[in-house]
């Protein structure tokens, strides 16, 4: 079973959305576990402060180290000692994430994510606990649970027993490098498009050979940028 574990100011929001659908099923089948901490009860002020303004100046205010390394510290104490683990601060200063990525990271026993809230968090959690920063694109959100809900669904849906077969992630979009073949289901006619005479043709061979070339089609029309990173 591979554990997700997420510092976050807003465990609830963590919970709700991966409570849900396949990465919900996948937590009460026993494939996967997800745990939201609220990092507000690791803080030692009364009021369970977690933020303060930043040394130097500037504008906003920065989630403070011990909070989170308590925390962190906290999840160490309920992990196994030799799972093979990695900590994670979803931050758009990150690698973008990708499906490579993902399916590098589903090779560990256990993510620690840890959730950015404000300006950012002291930098000194990060140079402490944090093995790399990763990013789900090039714009700014108000905080990481967003991002990190992602990157728990892209990784998890990797892990064996979640799907109920690989080829249901073997040949989707971006998994070969190239996006995914235009699907179709009933009706046949729909506003006056057809389904391509091929799909319901029956013949298995040339049904991969259209869904080969559709998906470098699509490719060429929808990622060009995909095609070339093999040039």
């Amino acid at each position: 079973m591979m554990r997700f574990d997420i510092m976050t100011l807003f465990p609830d929001l963590v919970s709700y959305v991966l409570g849900e659908s396949i990465i919900g099923r996948a937590q009460r089948s026993g494939h996967i576990a997800v745990n939201a901490y609220n990092i507000r009860d690791y803080s030692k002020d009364k009021h369970h402060r977690v933020d303060d303004s930043p040394y130097g100046g500037g504008m906003g205010m920065l989630m403070m180290a011990p909070p989170i390394y308590d925390c962190y510290t906290a999840i160490l104490e309920q992990s196994e000692p030799e799972a093979r683990r990695r900590v994670i601060y979803m931050s758009p200063r990150g690698r973008v994430l990708n499906q490579e990525k993902a399916k590098e990271l589903a090779q560990y026993d256990q993510l620690i994510i840890l959730c950015g809230h404000y300006e950012g968090v002291d930098a000194r959690i990060i140079e402490e606990i944090v093995d790399e920063e990763i990013s789900i694109g090039d714009f700014v959100l108000t905080g990481g649970e967003i991002p990190a809900c992602i990157l728990t669904d892209a990784v998890a849906r990797l892990v064996d027993g979640v799907l109920s077969d690989p080829l249901c992630y073997e040949n989707e979009s971006l998994s070969a490098g190239l996006v995914e073949y235009p699907q179709y289901t009933r009706p046949a006619v729909f506003r006056g498009r057809a389904v391509p005479e091929v799909l319901i043709s029956g013949h298995h061979a040339n049904i991969e050979k259209w869904r080969a070339a559709a998906a470098l089609a699509e490719t060429e029309r929808l990622r060009p940028d995909l095609l070339k990173k093999d040039n």
